[in-house]
């Protein structure tokens, strides 16, 4: 039985999350005006993406009031699976309209910053260190958001009665290539460095699904990202019946009481230390949960010595057969 209550009170915050988004957005975008940058029009893509953010947010909010009326009623034990199952299905199509629409001035966004930079770099242009610290935040935020839209996403998908589990031809080395492209430049800011190999090397098509892939493996290298050092490896390896990915971190390493509490929802290590949380804790816990829907795992090894401090995180998933 799904809980008809939690899926309508998600849908209520993400609307109010989403259109505050959009109102911020719409505020803001006045810093990113001709008068500071002369060379680019920045401020056109974030003012359409805070109205978008903004009218889908409301959208959102209406709909968790207006769509019980019409989808089903409610008996004394709860919904019945029909009703469930089209709540669900129109939460779903609401946020991936709302999650395609925005990925596109997202990128448009992320687009112009490097351009600008581009421009001034080009122009000789003196840059203040307000206007590099105002870029270098854009070129963090824009993966932050993306990663945090999916996060939602796959929330949301938990809670659906059907979880979507296809099976196509996938291409591990490609994911991998793509969520480094999205991250060097990050790792670039902060003095790190992000490297990668596979064994074999030509890693070739296994069969299993491609978006769960690239959710686990985001999740794990925007973690590590926070408490590398000065350098990140992933490995891609694989047998007969399982492959894995290996994403370790010179970092300070998991406390060993910590490493059994690290994919519960919604902790994190300042929660142990009573300090106030700087993420939501949601990221290793949907890695986890996904990795297990799929049949496989994820395991931690760390070691906080401070001679040899490590991170290691190692996904692994089966190799389906396909009939």
């Amino acid at each position: 039985m799904y809980n008809y209550p939690t899926l309508q009170r998600l849908c209520k915050l993400l609307g109010l999350f989403v259109s505050s988004v959009g109102i911020v957005l719409v505020l803001i975008s006045p810093l990113f005006s001709t008068e500071y940058f002369p060379y680019v029009l920045v401020i056109e893509p974030i003012t359409y993406a805070g109205v978008l953010c903004a009218l889908l947010g409301f959208a959102l909010i209406s709909a968790a009031y207006v769509v019980p009326r019409f989808i089903g009623k409610k008996t004394s034990t709860g919904v019945d699976r029909g009703t469930m199952e089209q709540w669900s299905l129109v939460t779903q199509r609401y946020f991936e309209m709302f999650h395609h629409d925005l990925g596109r001035p997202l990128s448009r966004i992320l687009g112009k910053e490097r351009e600008l930079r581009a421009s001034l770099k080009y122009n000789n242009v003196e840059e203040s260190e307000g206007t590099i610290d105002l870029l270098d935040e854009i070129e963090r935020q824009v993966p932050n958001f993306r990663l945090m839209m999916s996060n939602i996403q796959a929330l949301i998908q938990l809670e659906l009665p059907k979880t979507s589990s296809e099976i196509q031809p996938v291409e591990p080395e490609a994911i991998i290539r793509k969520i480094i492209d999205r991250y060097t430049p990050i790792a670039k800011e902060t003095g790190k460095e992000i490297t990668w190999w596979s064994d074999p090397q030509s890693f070739g098509v296994v069969s299993s699904n491609s978006a769960a892939i690239e959710h686990i493996v985001t999740n794990l290298v925007d973690n590590t990202m926070k408490f590398a050092d000065k350098f990140i490896e992933i490995c891609l390896t694989k047998n007969e019946y399982a492959f894995q990915v290996k994403v370790r971190d010179d970092g300070p390493g998991i406390e060993p009481d910590y490493q059994r509490r690290i994919f519960d929802r919604g902790w994190t290590p300042e929660i142990g230390r009573g300090q106030e949380k700087t993420s939501s804790g949601l990221g290793l816990f949907i890695a986890n949960t996904l990795a297990k829907g799929y049949g496989g795992a994820i395991n931690v090894a760390s070691d906080n010595s401070k001679m040899n401090s490590y991170t290691e995180f190692i996904l692994e998933l089966p190799i389906i057969k396909v009939k």
